[in-house]
């Protein structure tokens, strides 16, 4: 795990100055390579590479980057693993007689680039990563970033200059950087508690899209914008999963995602460095400690978070699977007092704003893996994947529903329930649905309710079922909403039932932008690395092929997930209900925290920061302090990017 920048200029460039911004676009991502740096430059192409190193597979000079291939045409800086690499290699040794210098997968790459090309390596590969490869002979710069997104890279014309990196900290530190504010993505970050890809804070910068790579060359006029090809499409598999339905029996599919993710497992468990896990407790995270556990001789190390206030902790679940399975678990119990601690470095930490704060625990137990390994696996992705999260269930109830109402009825309903008084709505809808998730802001579910009978399509509803923020266009100042996978019916999936569209939504968007983003920057703030093995794109591939019943069966979500690890850990000791990887920052907010909210959301510095109309964020945040409603995602959001804006 690494992290890579650069810059490209057509009409060429000093070395000696190039040099200079290279190593400082490289060191603004010290804390994602702390073991070695290296620059490679050509002033007469205009090309700089820079790359930090957190050594992971051969510790030696041998895997130092930037790499150039035995031919000598390639050069190339990479972040991240490629697990299949070693039979990639076998396949290399069969097609050439290759005399390799040691054993890293950067140098597996570079072979593989002399023998096929970059688009065919890239389709061999197992893997997370972002890289950045120059082909010396045909002066084109290839940017490519991993199947599911696990892995950043963001890119950019500023003025005659092509920069990218790892992290916008690294394009920012190069003098041509300008940095204007996208005002339209404070839309959908306030809908969504991210910036959705290909969208990035910056005017003129993007984030590459995951499975894609992108082409810059030596004649590429300045300011033109290539467009991204994908080398893989998770669409395509979708698409092509959903027409070819796994048809074995059910002890067949637990036995085949069984044989799936303990090589995803085994692959991912390879290191030259200490390596453990995150455990929750939960399904995702206990699987994959389990299948660790059963391929090695000794305890592996887990890690795991705790809070004092009960509903939110899970750590006692996550100890009881630890002491079945004789790991070698560690725990930590947070305090508002380490939130606290945490929240002023967030913006740095994040480069954008970012509004999920499950970032406070996750860096929290990042950092507390770290003192003991250098590498961790972790869980994420069975949710997206096998239907996990409660919000689908609920949504196809209420979608049913809906749609057994034609559209100018519900139209007509919806405009009598944002006639009523408020506080009446949301009474007498407490009285029919106690506990209902209607959450929009200022505590009106009438409004909630009513937006959602008013959706023509059942993404539409889901966007709406699954905002934080319901209007945030009233909220931006001349702000726009962009067309991204969530609202562009151009993007959404034409087939399947509503858990496979809502699940295809997350796990193109809400996936790698917002919990890969969490879990990515966390980690390597501390340069610990993230492995995340329900995500290899055969367990991915696999997942799109099963049938409804194999996720959800009896109201039981991720059903073959649990099968798999009924089989390594007791049934007893997992049943219970999902509290996810959240924190009490609604209760802090109103405590401990309460004097750091007032001064982001005071309407003085909402007015001054030019983004927001302040009525109704003050509204909330008055509701929320006086504890008549809980709007911790919303304001959360709010918080994250003023926080960000005093940081800039």
């Amino acid at each position: 795990m690494c992290g890579i920048a650069g810059f490209f200029n057509p009409r060429g460039f000093s070395s000696d100055s190039a040099s200079t911004m290279i190593q400082r676009m490289a060191d603004r991502l010290a804390h994602r390579g702390p073991d070695d740096t290296g620059e490679w430059v050509d002033g007469e192409a205009g090309i700089a590479l820079g790359h930090r190193r957190l050594s992971i597979l051969d510790l030696s000079l041998a895997g130092h980057q930037p790499m150039i291939s035995k031919s000598g045409s390639f050069v190339l800086i990479f972040n991240g693993e490629i697990y299949n690499h070693l039979a990639i290699r076998k396949e290399i040794d069969a097609f050439d007689t290759v005399r390799w210098h040691g054993h890293s997968d950067t140098e597996t790459l570079l072979a593989g680039c002399d023998c096929w090309g970059i688009e065919a390596t890239l389709k061999k590969t197992v893997g997370m990563f972002a890289l950045a490869v120059w082909d010396r002979k045909e002066c084109v710069l290839t940017l490519a970033r991993d199947r599911m997104g696990e892995k950043p890279l963001y890119y950019g014309w500023q003025g005659d200059t092509f920069l990218f990196g790892s992290e916008l900290k690294a394009l920012r530190a190069h003098p041509a950087f300008r940095g204007g504010i996208n005002h339209n993505v404070l839309v959908p970050y306030l809908r969504r508690g991210y910036i959705p890809a290909p969208y990035s804070i910056y005017q003129g910068i993007f984030k590459l899209l995951p499975g894609n790579y992108l082409q810059i060359s030596g004649q590429q006029s300045p300011g033109l914008m290539p467009d991204p090809f994908p080398y893989w499409s998770l669409r395509q598999v979708v698409e092509y999963g959903l027409a070819n339905p796994f048809n074995g029996t059910d002890g067949e599919a637990i036995k085949e995602l069984e044989t799936l993710l303990m090589d995803a497992v085994s692959l991912q468990s390879i290191a030259d460095v200490p390596l453990g896990a995150f455990l929750s407790g939960g399904i995702d995270s206990s699987l994959i400690v389990a299948l660790m556990q059963s391929q090695s001789i000794r305890p592996i190390k887990t890690f795991t978070i705790g809070f004092a206030e009960k509903k939110y902790n899970e750590a006692e679940h996550a100890k009881a699977v630890a002491n079945y399975l004789g790991t070698d678990h560690t725990e930590l119990y947070l305090t508002p007092q380490d939130a606290m601690a945490v929240i002023p470095g967030l913006p740095t930490l994040y480069d954008e704003p970012f509004g999920d704060s499950s970032q406070i625990p996750t860096f929290l137990v990042s950092q507390m893996t770290r003192r003991y390994v250098k590498v961790a696996l972790s869980g994420d992705g069975g949710d997206e994947l096998f239907g996990g999260y409660s919000r689908y269930a609920r949504s196809q109830k209420i979608w049913t529903v809906c749609q057994h109402m034609p559209l100018l009825g519900r139209r007509w309903l919806a405009a009598g329930i944002r006639a009523l008084p408020t506080g009446g709505v949301n009474r007498l809808l407490g009285m029919f649905s106690p506990g209902q998730d209607i959450k929009p802001p200022g505590g009106d579910k009438g409004l909630a309710l009513a937006m959602l009978l008013s959706t023509e399509t059942a993404e539409q509803f889901y966007q709406v079922k699954s905002s934080q923020w319901k209007n945030p266009d009233d909220l931006v100042i001349h702000g726009t909403e962009p067309m991204t996978v969530t609202n562009d019916p151009c993007q959404h999936l034409h087939c399947g039932n509503l858990l496979d569209r809502m699940m295809y939504i997350d796990a193109m968007s809400y996936l790698p932008d917002d919990i890969l983003v969490k879990v990515d920057r966390a980690a390597m703030g501390v340069s610990l690395e993230t492995r995340v093995p329900i995500l290899d794109h055969r367990v991915v591939a696999f997942a799109w092929q099963l049938p409804q019943h194999l996720k959800v069966q009896s109201g039981q979500s991720k059903w073959l997930l649990r099968q798999v690890l009924y089989r390594h850990v007791p049934k007893l000791l997992l049943d219970r209900s999902k509290s996810g990887f959240s924190v009490p920052v609604d209760y802090w907010i109103r405590g401990p925290l309460r004097e750091w909210a007032e001064e982001l959301l005071a309407e003085e510095k909402l007015k001054a920061a030019g983004f927001f109309h302040p009525k109704l964020i003050r509204k909330c945040w008055k509701q929320h302090v006086s504890g008549q409603a809980n709007w911790k995602n919303c304001l959360w959001s709010v918080l994250s990017l003023q926080a960000w804006l005093e940081e800039q």
